[in-house]
């Protein structure tokens, strides 16, 4: 996340603040502080804004907390946590997967809430059985409220809420397909924005009074993040229904070792796009080198028709195949990770061309094409 500084490790994730996070905790400290001095003016002016300060580190404490229920059930399935991020409405766990399973996605999405409902019992019986100061008391029982709000508010069912992920496993249950479920619950996520934006604005048209901000500074995160959430898993639901050799570069881009300079020059550069990189096949199909126009020009074209394509081909500088069968999500997942902007691909061992991020894109244009929104 932009705007976050790195503080160190827990649990061996990388945990960070971002800068919004000091913004709300001067303002918590504010205004549990003042709500402490009024209630206790004994307290004098200092001492309820340091309470205020303390009360508010140990809020975020409880959102670090729940984010770390949801980082210890997926570090147990397996999956990878990138990081946790405190931020202006929160937390984040950052995952480097999805779940694999519905199941798996539920118990991710619903550990974060049950940690918030466990601390929100644990203040609710210190605050009821320990014999404290009437300030410290009170301090307790507005964090037990804050976890229970907490867990509450989570459980909202649209993303990118943890109760959105729970309604996107049990859609992924029902269908069967896990990129139908964060769509639905995307599309739910982006209605309770509106309801939210609306909300805030609601003071104006009824008295004339002071819009609700923090109303509508909710209602616009859970709008934009649900859309991209959406966006994304639709893009992602097409990828899933195409294989790798679905997206091959539309043209020819493999050559024969044997053929000679003049032949493929004729056949595969002339009248053709500029400056493309093109596939060396042996007599068998197996991928041995590249050749571009480039590299015939410092032969003579008078020697074109006597020297083939193997003398002046480059080493492949390909380390990764794909088979011509692997789903096309798996590519594209593949070329993000590792950075590639293009692939070969292969059946049986033979070349069939290669996918390129731009092939990609060429084919879901055509697939919006055919069945437009």
């Amino acid at each position: 996340m932009n705007g976050s500084i790195r503080v160190g490790n827990l649990f061996g994730i990388p945990f960070y603040i971002n800068v919004s996070w000091f913004i709300v905790l001067a303002l918590m400290t504010l205004s549990y502080g003042g709500s402490l001095a009024a209630q206790f003016p004994q307290l004098g002016l200092g001492l309820p804004f340091l309470l205020g300060l303390i009360a508010a580190l140990f809020l975020f404490a409880s959102v670090l907390a729940h984010e770390l229920g949801h980082s210890f059930v997926a570090i147990k399935q397996g999956i990878n946590v990138k990081s946790i991020t405190l931020f202006l409405f929160g937390g984040l766990a950052s995952l480097d997967q999805e779940a694999k399973t519905p199941a798996g996605a539920f118990w991710i999405a619903i550990a974060g809430p049950l940690v918030s409902l466990l601390l929100f019992l644990g203040f609710s019986l210190m605050g009821s059985y320990l014999t404290l100061a009437a300030p410290l008391t009170a301090l307790i029982n507005l964090l037990a409220y804050v976890n229970l709000a907490l867990a509450v508010f989570n459980l909202i069912p649209g993303l990118p809420l943890d109760g959105g992920n729970v309604l996107k496993a049990l859609i992924w249950k029902i269908t069967g397909n896990q990129y139908k479920g964060i769509v639905f619950a995307s599309r739910v996520g982006q209605g309770l924005g509106w309801i939210g934006i609306l909300l805030g604005f609601l003071p104006v048209f009824i008295s004339g009074g002071y819009p609700n901000f923090w109303t509508i500074l909710i209602g616009w995160f859970l709008l934009s993040n649900a859309g991209v959430l959406a966006k994304d898993a639709t893009i992602r639901n097409q990828l899933s229904e195409f294989t790798a050799e679905d997206a091959l570069v539309d043209e020819n881009s493999i050559v024969s070792q044997d053929i000679s300079l003049r032949t493929f020059v004729n056949d595969y550069i002339i009248g053709k796009t500029a400056n493309r990189q093109f596939l060396v096949t042996n007599e068998v199909g197996e991928l041995v080198g590249q050749i571009s126009g480039d590299n015939l020009k410092p032969i003579p074209t008078s020697q074109w028709p006597l020297i083939s394509v193997q003398t002046v081909m480059q080493p492949v500088e390909f380390s990764t195949t794909i088979d011509a069968q692997q789903p096309l999500l798996e590519v594209v997942n593949l070329l993000e990770q590792q950075q590639l902007t293009e692939v070969p691909v292969v059946r049986n061992g033979v070349l069939v061309g290669f996918i390129e991020k731009a092939s990609i894109r060429r084919l879901l244009e055509k697939r919006l094409q055919a069945n437009p929104a």
